[in-house]
């Protein structure tokens, strides 16, 4: 199961995306560090570790102690940095490959505090169970979930395979709450999904980049070109795709340029950090040994293609994003990115633990930095035909401590200090349902099928008029 913040409208002042990574997972040993350890500096971590297990209140457990310690000289250095305990580092990597052990559910949290089912995936044991979307879970396996912490519901509705867990489930139209007992299970997420939305046009969203999705990307366009034989355009929606692996990012790039074009570059103190990466099999396929874009059908290289973003798309969203405007590919449609130019290497530490480290910054192929500052769409697009709704509340990566600064253009993405325009924002977003991607009331979807058509844009009352595209990809690179 997995926390759907999108369609249960959660969005409130100062919420950041729990992803917002582009990873790569490495087994390469670290760079040697020549220069001698601080030895003073040692001594003294030694010394308050003395003084904090011989003289606090309490008795401490050391090793959790020392855990802390090492979790906290990681998460000092930027956003992005973290020490993965064995709990954490299994998340990410079921996160990544896109399975794990749980029920099959989308949630989010009800205005009442209840948790709320926003749809139960497809084959999944919730879904033979019969769980409906807006189902509200009153009580896990007994235990009240009235204003619990969303993090917490999932894991007590996680487990074991096999193993059951007992849902209390208030449905409107029935007469009391339902208990449902739902046996665990490996569920496997899809993180592509698409459909035909007008005659001649399609609709492809990505929601994370996992290990599949550059496979699952290029069966589900196949299967939109033999629906649609007279195909016209394509929307891309990367709107609240927080980021994910770095090769699925190159791969999605790649199924939409010509081969061999440059999708993005990075550049860190480690010498596996400063390169360019290219649309092509080796630096997409991660090991596999079929190319999954072989058999895409050629259209899509020439398709006339428009990208949706939002604040809620980040890093690996953002490379694509950044790849497509530089080399004219596509139209960028939207509200701006969350601005996170930086990409995060897991480095085993054994134990079943690792850290996550940020290790190199990535450039655009025009050698535009997107750290703290983000794609700007080439017509920017508000949520809704009103304002742009929670885009406008949502923090990003300039406004986190202890960020990145961009190093190549020096510029940062403004902050929304507006308290009272951010309570009006925040009131009327509140009284609005839930925006479904995809849909028929989908304002920014219907602004992409017009820019494909030719026709005039709404675009938003805050931005000015988009530049011309040819001087928006500009070269900074040395």
């Amino acid at each position: 199961m997995r926390a759907n913040y999108k369609n249960a409208g959660l969005v409130t002042l100062g919420v950041i995306l729990g992803v917002a990574v582009t990873m790569q997972f490495s087994a390469l040993a670290h760079k040697p560090v020549e220069d001698a350890m601080p030895i003073d500096s040692l001594h003294q971590l030694a010394h308050a570790y003395d003084v904090v297990r011989a003289d606090y209140v309490e008795p401490v457990d050391e090793r959790k102690l020392l855990t802390n310690a090492v979790s906290g000289m990681v998460a000092s250095l930027d956003p992005h940095s973290a020490y993965l305990d064995r709990a954490a580092y299994r998340e990410l990597r079921e996160g990544t490959e896109g399975k794990f052990v749980g029920i099959g559910i989308e949630i989010g949290q009800s205005d009442e505090g209840y948790v709320k089912i926003v749809a139960p995936i497809e084959d999944s044991p919730a879904w033979r169970a019969g769980i409906k979307p807006g189902d509200l879970i009153a009580r896990i396996d007994g235990a009240a979930v009235r204003d619990m912490d969303l993090d917490a519901a999932i894991k007590r509705m996680r487990g074991e395979p096999d193993s059951k867990v007992v849902l209390t489930i208030v449905r409107a139209g029935a007469p009391a709450p339902l208990e449902v007992t739902i046996t665990r299970a490996e569920i496997v997420q899809k993180s592509v999904k698409g459909k035909i939305v007008a005659p001649g046009y399609a609709w492809v969203r990505i929601a994370q980049f996992q290990e599949m999705t550059v496979p699952d990307l290029a069966n589900r366009l196949a299967a939109l070109a033999r629906a649609e034989p007279q195909l016209k355009g394509l929307v891309l929606d990367l709107r609240n795709d927080p980021g994910g692996l770095l090769q699925s990012a190159i791969g999605v790039a790649a199924a939409f340029l010509p081969k061999g074009t440059e999708v993005v570059a990075t550049d860190g103190q480690l010498e596996e950090s400063k390169a360019h990466y290219y649309g092509i099999p080796e630096h997409y396929m991660m090991g596999r040994g079929i190319d999954p874009l072989g058999k895409l059908p050629a259209l899509y290289k020439t398709l006339p293609l428009v990208v949706l973003v939002n604040t809620g798309s980040a890093s690996a969203s953002e490379i694509v994003a950044g790849a497509l405007q530089d080399t004219h590919r596509a139209a960028i449609v939207g509200s701006p990115t969350f601005g996170k130019g930086s990409v995060q290497t897991i480095r085993p530490l054994g134990g079943g633990s690792a850290v996550k480290l940020t290790t190199a910054r990535y450039y655009t192929p025009n050698g535009r930095s997107i750290q703290a500052r983000g794609i700007v769409p080439d017509f920017p697009v508000d949520e809704n035909a009103q304002d742009d709704g929670w885009n406008a509340l949502r923090m990003r990566e300039a406004d986190l401590q202890r960020h990145l600064s961009n190093d190549r253009s020096g510029e940062e993405a403004a902050h929304q200090d507006d308290f009272a325009e951010q309570m009006r924002i925040l009131a009327r977003a509140r009284t609005r349902k839930p925006l479904d991607f995809g849909s028929s009331d989908d304002f920014q979807l219907a602004q992409a099928l017009r820019r494909l058509q030719g026709l005039p844009l709404q675009l938003s009352k805050r931005a000015g008029p988009p530049a011309p595209l040819a001087q928006q990809a500009h070269r900074e690179r040395p």
